[in-house]
């Protein structure tokens, strides 16, 4: 995986926020198994520790479980996958919209403007 990080937030925010990305967008399905800390860590280029944060921050979101045995899993219950789904398209579209307002466009021409693209596909 390309890990892309920034100076300006945490590292292990980043990572989380990343791999909450990959749990929503199904890289990693419901009931998967995560790579373990020291996988992860090695592909970022980050120390374990950091990762290990990252993985716990998933944990608090409930996107991922751990299991003693098994390692970190990704949880099997697909309404916290969906919620989190919805959550980063809400932010998304807020971007949107706000790029869109700096260009001096409403939201509603904003929209005209996103269907008129969908027709184009």
């Amino acid at each position: 995986m390309e890990w892309n990080l920034s100076d300006d937030r945490p590292i292990w925010l980043q990572l989380s926020e990343q791999l909450a990305r990959q749990i929503v967008s199904g890289i990693y399905p419901p009931g998967g198994k995560l790579p373990s800390v020291r996988d992860l860590a090695a592909d970022a280029g980050v120390n374990p520790n950091t990762m290990q944060r990252a993985l716990s921050q998933l944990e608090s979101e409930g996107l991922a479980v751990s299991n003693r045995t098994a390692g970190r899993m990704v949880t099997e219950d697909t309404a916290v996958i969906d919620a989190a789904r919805r959550k980063m398209a809400r932010e998304i579209i807020t971007t949107f919209f706000a790029a869109m307002a700096g260009l001096g466009l409403s939201r509603a021409r904003a929209i005209e403007l996103l269907k008129e693209e969908e027709i184009h596909e």
